[in-house]
């Protein structure tokens, strides 16, 4: 295919119309065509052939990027390629990391996360070396997409206000970096609950919009609204949004954000009793995951609700296919945001961590190079072992307070630490609380808590609430954050479990750590410090001089 774009070029004659015009007459026109595909293919060859012949290799690189635009989805790549490939020539960090931006865009529209953030990384490593402001707020604009779709929607919001402050200002690139930023903070705030900022920000977008006399981002604006109604519980409101923008998304072929609107259109059927217009529409979430393999971890739960409505229709056969199509989900979940996770932190993060370790590195030279500090560092290693011999000595006696108290309780429990801390539980409705308290109570009873890798979205999903919701009431009424919580109620039990039945006297940490569903011997260790105030060897030591 690349080579039959080739032939067409070397037999390609400009004509004497354009012979004499610009570069910028030329891109205007393509534009302008858009929707006549022999005079956008005129112009196209035109341009690229006239810059080849000028030997431009900025323009040349432009011509495919025109193509890159313009072209059948099969053919862009190629271009993206070529783009990459006449940059190199140039020898411009400013042109190879352009080129690399271009391609990661492109790999990012596919929803290919892990090739989209190889392309941006190696895109970042050029430009950073660049004067190039519109071009380094391109890249944190990307980057930091990548960081909302992870779930890091703080580092992402960081990013963000920065590229809005940048494409605000930036009178010559400014109109749709800067509209497609707000887009951005408004999911981000969707993402973490701030669901009123969410609709301040759509609300700007859409008078930004049109001030600017720019409306390619309206029915986004209004989709990220209709799903910020679903999560307000205004559920036909969200329902008549997201169709209002569907159509413009369908036509543009983003297949990511109309999975999205047919998802949270799903879910406002189903809370709103409506479960057979529900499926309907987690099936075409499915469906486009077919052709696409396009998931994200949010989504993950269109196959949970699935399951539960087959399930609850006496309906093996398609519970099970969905249970084996949430399992192929779950795989997809786990390799494409693991790398992707992995590589941003090494590649990015870490990049940005090693800039403020060399500027503090160099202060810290200039100002610590005295006698003074040397001799200060001797005393402290001196005063340091001492206090660690009485550390010791006072630990031992404190274990041992500790370990009597212990044995002397009928019953371990998990207590409240504190009450006097609002944690903003007051923005729930009490029936709500107490419903989720109730649960929360049959969870204990049932020790739940001892399933392995259990996590807060897991346990909000099991009692039909949220993250948002649960996290507070426990914080409020347990005094404790979520893992805190999990992790006493596990050394509860085993502690009254070794109370109770000496054959497990003789477990080890990662015996104990086994019983009690920790992930993993380490986490069972700092558990049971921070629970009961001594190390499990000691503990363990100590129940079973107990027997003889």
């Amino acid at each position: 295919m690349g080579n039959q774009v080739c032939a067409q070029e070397i037999h390609f004659k400009i004509p004497d119309t354009l012979r004499n015009k610009d570069y910028d007459y030329l891109f205007d026109r393509i534009e302008e065509s858009e929707n006549d595909s022999i005079k956008k293919s005129l112009y196209l060859k035109t341009f690229l052939v006239k810059s080849k012949t000028d030997n431009n290799l900025k323009e040349i690189l432009n011509g495919y990027k025109n193509y890159l635009h313009h072209a059948p989805e099969n053919l862009k790549l190629i271009y993206a390629d070529s783009m990459i490939y006449t940059a190199k020539k140039s020898k411009s960090n400013t042109l190879i990391g352009s080129a690399y931006l271009s391609k990661g865009i492109l790999y990012y529209s596919r929803k290919q996360l892990n090739y989209a953030l190889d392309n941006y990384l190696i895109a970042d490593s050029y430009i950073s070396k660049t004067n190039d402001q519109y071009l380094i707020y391109k890249t944190k604009y990307n980057i930091s997409n990548i960081k909302y779709f992870l779930g890091f929607y703080d580092e992402a919001i960081s990013l963000i206000k920065e590229c809005i402050t940048y494409f605000k200002e930036d009178k010559e690139n400014n109109d749709r970096g800067y509209l497609n930023s707000l887009h951005s903070l408004g999911l981000c705030y969707n993402r973490i609950g701030n669901y009123t900022l969410c609709t301040q920000t759509n609300e700007k977008g859409l008078l930004e919009g049109k001030r600017l006399g720019n409306n390619e981002m309206k029915v986004y604006f209004i989709l990220s609204e209709g799903v910020n109604q679903y999560f307000l519980g205004n559920y036909t409101s969200a329902i008549a949004k997201i169709n209002y923008s569907l159509p413009v998304i369908q036509k543009k072929k983003d297949f990511g954000n109309e999975t999205v609107g047919y998802f949270y259109i799903g879910k406002s059927y189903w809370n709103l009793k409506k479960s057979e217009k529900a499926i309907l529409y987690f099936k075409k979430v499915d469906a486009i995951f077919d052709e696409k393999e396009y998931i994200r971890p949010d989504l993950r739960n269109n196959y949970e609700l699935l399951i539960k409505y087959f399930k609850s229709k006496d309906n093996p056969k398609e519970q099970l296919y969905y249970i084996e199509k949430l399992l192929k989900v779950d795989s997809v979940l786990t390799s494409k945001y693991k790398y992707v996770s992995e590589r941003i932190h090494k590649d990015y993060d870490t990049k940005e961590l090693l800039v403020q370790k060399k500027s503090a590195e160099k202060l810290l030279a200039r100002k610590e190079r005295d006698a003074f500090i040397h001799k200060g560092i001797i005393v402290f290693l001196f005063l340091f072992v001492v206090i660690l011999g009485y550390i010791h000595i006072r630990n031992k006696k404190l274990y041992r307070r500790r370990f009597d108290e212990l044995m002397k309780k009928d019953q371990a429990t998990t207590k409240v630490e504190s009450k006097n801390t609002n944690y903003g539980i007051e923005d729930i409705n009490p029936d709500t609380v107490a419903l989720i308290l109730k649960r929360l109570e049959k969870f204990e009873k049932g020790k739940r808590f001892l399933e392995k890798n259990l996590t807060e979205t897991k346990l909000a999903i099991s009692l039909d609430t949220n993250i948002k919701y649960l996290s507070k009431i426990i914080a409020h009424h347990k005094g404790k954050k979520f893992v805190t919580y999990i992790n006493d109620l596990k050394i509860d039990y085993l502690i009254n479990l070794l109370k109770e039945d000496k054959k497990f006297h003789n477990y080890g940490n990662t015996a104990l750590s086994e019983e009690a569903g920790f992930s993993s011997t380490e986490r069972f260790v700092k558990a049971f410090s921070s629970r009961t105030g001594m190390p499990a060897t000691y503990f363990m030591k100590e129940l079973r001089k107990k027997q003889f």
